[in-house]
């Protein structure tokens, strides 16, 4: 996926036109607050504060780097840390005006510049649980093609909080899955027909990310829970659940670059009567182009290669940038040439649509 706002405009304009994106993405998306944070750092640019400078002469491509939730996520830190309390009225919905909100975001960056800096170093990790809700619904579609059992691989991992998925609760349009004493409860508003009722077994599941979180240490756990947007309660409740089973049971991430890990998998021997499956989540456009293409060559390669017996599986909840919704493509090997499109998405998994009949 290119960025729209790539090098070729002015540095100002570029930064600029990829913030204005990102708000509305974030508007679109159910987070009017973030959006007005997002939109702020607008008026932050032509402060004299550093991280105005660094975000106004922003080297890459701001969408491509999510730049403007960097600093969302170190702003809503600052609240939940209780380290300034004029963020709350923005927080909270009382402040809603631009230009005061964007009065209020310069003035606490201008406090806290030092300590906000940092949060521009690397890209938000945005671990959701309700994605796995498209994830499950991928696996009961997939099960009466390929058969039952699965084990998954999650690029892009972050906190490993889908890599848990096994451990959930799911309510997807009356059709349920995982044990029903779990703390986590997965039930998106479901738009269409439900998924398949099947039998999901995942026997095993792990994935990578180039910066792993352990979440059950509590400061990485809370930078975590920062970067949840933080107009929505349901995933606030969702992200002390998955900090909790957490604790009882690490995920298991390891610390990897995409590309050499999928490799690594790849060639791991794999189980007769388990389908293999590669899946991530509003993680591709973090992916150098080069090193996307290298991983989808990958796979595909070892596509070509798969049997009935050992199957393999590509599944993607990845963002379409015209619509501003999230896709659910599966693509499986041996079967069809081609992306199965299953559903819509909100960003965070809070609806779910159907399209599959």
């Amino acid at each position: 996926m290119a960025d729209s706002f790539g090098k070729g405009v002015l540095d100002d304009q570029r930064v600029a036109e990829g913030i204005k994106f990102q708000a509305e993405h974030c508007r679109r998306n159910g987070a009017p607050v973030t959006a007005r944070i997002v939109e702020a750092q607008l008026a932050l640019m032509a402060s004299d504060t550093l991280c105005g400078k660094r975000i106004a002469h922003w080297p890459g491509l701001p969408l491509e780097d999510a730049m403007p939730l960097r600093l969302a996520g170190g702003f809503h830190h600052l609240l939940l840390t209780g380290a300034d309390s004029r963020l709350l009225p923005v927080y909270s919905g009382h402040v809603s005006n631009q230009v005061e909100v964007d009065a209020i975001v310069v003035a606490v960056t201008s406090d806290h510049d030092q300590r906000l800096l940092p949060w521009l170093d690397g890209p938000p990790q945005t671990n959701e649980a309700g994605r796995s809700a498209s994830f499950m619904a991928g696996l009961l579609w997939l099960s009466d093609k390929i058969g039952s059992r699965f084990e998954l691989n999650e690029i892009g991992a972050s906190a490993g909080i889908n890599t848990m998925m096994e451990r959930y609760h799911y309510n997807l349009g009356g059709v349920e899955a995982g044990p029903e004493s779990s703390p986590m409860r997965i039930k998106p508003e479901w738009r269409g027909s439900p998924p398949p009722k099947a039998e999901v077994e995942i026997v095993h599941i792990s994935g990578c990310d180039q910066s792993p979180v352990d979440l059950s240490d509590s400061d990485a756990a809370l930078r975590v829970k920062s970067y949840v947007w933080p107009e929505n309660a349901g995933r606030l409740e969702r992200m002390d659940a998955a900090i909790l089973l957490a604790a009882q049971k690490r995920p298991d991430v390891v610390k990897s670059d995409a590309l050499d890990w999928v490799l690594k998998r790849l060639s791991a021997p794999q189980d007769a009567g388990v389908a293999r499956v590669f899946n991530h989540s509003i993680v591709w456009q973090y992916i150098p182009a080069e090193r996307r293409a290298a991983i989808t060559d990958a796979i595909e390669a070892h596509g070509r290669n798969a049997t009935a017996e050992r199957p393999l599986v590509w599944m993607m909840l990845e963002t379409n940038r015209e619509t501003f919704k999230h896709e659910l493509q599966i693509r499986y090997w041996p079967g069809p040439p081609q992306w199965h499109l299953l559903a819509e998405a909100q960003a965070h998994g809070t609806w779910v649509e159907w399209l599959e009949n």
